[in-house]
């Protein structure tokens, strides 16, 4: 049985591990994966229809909590304790809810110290008692003519919520804390700069706690600006975003069959690499040959998709040239994001004019993909992989094609 220590408008956790408001959904996951062998029976519980329109919850079900992650933004909004008899409490140090001590009105007065009545909920036949970042609910017999201000002898506690400010309906996800940081760098949000024609590279607004010489006690939230463009070499990427999670070689390229004469193609003697950066949920491809990027790709992390949790949700604007009809040509009036549904963006930028590629990811290890495939959309020089329920899964940009090496040198010519 796990013995945690609540913190209000904090944490739940012991020594060894916490779940902290704000803490991304990936960290979470890591958590409970080390930690495996205790802590089992997880359930990951989402929307497949529409993921943006509820919360991501994990279910612990041996334990009794509930961890629900914001939709949007994939960060602990609410922990839930929904079976007290799983797991052992403390605050301050001092257990208040274990296999011998009950989590009663009085043992709750007595631990936390209530200073006003607690709220009577009807329809529930619940009390709810609240503090700042903390809320109990306590379960009335329905028999009983509940009193409707105070709470009665004996009542025990039936859910405890933990969450960030003075109300469990209002209540946000607090912005990432310090401590989830671990070195890494996070991207606050991704815009898309582009020319009349198509992606030109990426603004990044990058999240750090930077901090003092040597003094944890001076760390705090940085944020920085950074361009990357296609054409930057290796060392342009790595002196703006540093250095990359992991770096993938190409073993085949399975997009190769849809260009227009794939047996003409002189085999590569060194494949194309990738950057992968989870935490900013950017992948970089350079050219094997000169070393410089040539695609950009940015992923939504919904769940339902096979890549899902491998990286953090990349929150990208990109601005549409939308083509008008008459005196004015072009303009620039709409953005796509990572919210945006394929039948939103088709609209705005029209039917694309041949069939998608459908994409159908599987391991070598386990062939099969519970999630289906999914399908690829190309234009104005992106390509768009929608899944099965609108949402897109990730966009990936290209650079405007270079020309050959016979055009360039008849360019110079001249």
């Amino acid at each position: 049985m796990l013995d945690l220590e609540v913190v209000p408008e904090r944490s739940l956790g012991n020594e060894q591990w916490e779940f902290a408001l704000g803490m991304p959904l990936a960290q979470a996951i890591s958590i409970l994966q080390k930690h495996c062998r205790i802590i089992k029976n997880v359930q990951v519980l989402y929307s497949e229809q529409t993921p943006l329109s509820h919360d991501l919850i994990l279910n612990l079900t041996q334990d009794g909590i509930k961890l629900l992650f914001d939709a949007c933004n994939q960060r602990l909004k609410v922990i839930e304790v929904y079976d007290l008899s799983k797991v052992k409490l403390k605050y301050c140090g001092v257990h208040f809810n274990t296999q011998a001590i009950a989590p009663t009105i009085e043992q709750i007065d007595q631990s936390f110290g209530a200073t006003h009545p607690g709220v009577y909920n009807a329809a529930e036949q619940l009390f709810h008692l609240n503090f700042r970042g903390l809320s109990f609910s306590f379960q009335l017999d329905s028999w009983n003519e509940a009193p409707k201000y105070e709470i009665p002898h004996g009542a025990t506690v039936k859910r405890m919520y933990i969450y960030a400010g003075n109300n469990l309906q209002d209540t946000k996800a607090p912005v990432m804390p310090l401590a989830c940081f671990l070195g890494n760098v996070y991207a606050e949000c991704v815009d898309v700069l582009r020319d009349g024609v198509g992606p030109l590279g990426l603004r990044l607004r990058l999240l750090t706690a930077g901090c003092g010489p040597g003094v944890m006690a001076d760390a705090k939230v940085r944020a920085v600006e950074r361009n990357i463009y296609f054409g930057d070499s290796c060392q342009d990427v790595l002196s703006a975003l540093g250095s990359p999670h992991k770096v993938f070689y190409k073993s085949e390229d399975k997009m190769k069959i849809h260009s227009p004469s794939p047996h003409k193609q002189v085999p590569s003697k060194c494949n194309d690499y990738f950057f992968n950066y989870f935490t900013l949920g950017v992948d970089l491809l350079f050219d094997s040959s000169t070393h410089l990027v040539k695609k950009f790709v940015l992923h939504t992390n919904f769940p339902g998709h096979y890549n899902f949790n491998i990286y953090h949700r990349c929150d990208f604007k990109i601005p549409l040239v939308i083509k008008k009809e008459g005196a004015a040509a072009q303009r620039e009036d709409c953005t796509l994001t990572t919210y945006s549904k394929w039948d939103q963006i088709q609209e705005l930028l029209g039917h694309p004019m041949e069939k998608p590629v459908v994409l159908h990811r599987s391991s070598s290890a386990n062939n099969t993909n519970p999630f289906g495939s999914t399908f690829c959309f190309g234009l104005q020089r992106m390509i768009f992989e929608v899944m099965q329920n609108n949402h897109i899964a990730s966009v990936t940009l290209y650079g405007a094609p270079r020309p050959s090496s016979r055009a360039r040198a008849e360019a110079i010519g001249h």
